[in-house]
């Protein structure tokens, strides 16, 4: 606990990136990213705001399989750019 919002303590990091699953939901967590200058990726549906949204990934945040897989695609990029994953590797699961 506080470790983004107590800055008191010794184990506080600053965020350096917000992902929102759905920006209408989360209006408050985007508002305070934009008062901290923290760039913010949101997971937006059609009837999604896109105000303090950055980077909108056009997706059905409705269903929590889709979200899901988003998730999940989202994670192994991440591995990919990190070097802990090899994109000749094939896929472990079906999707």
């Amino acid at each position: 606990p506080g470790t983004l919002t107590n800055q008191i303590t010794t184990k506080y990091l600053e965020p350096r990136l917000l992902i929102v699953t759905d920006p209408r939901t989360d209006s408050q967590a985007l508002k305070e990213a934009s008062y901290a200058n923290i760039p913010v990726i949101a997971l937006c549906d059609t009837d999604s705001p896109l105000e303090n949204v950055d980077i909108a990934i056009p997706a059905n945040n409705k269903g929590k399989e889709a979200i899901a897989l988003l998730y999940w695609l989202l994670a192994r990029e991440v591995q990919y750019l990190r070097g802990t994953l090899n994109r000749a590797n094939g896929w472990e699961v079906m999707v």
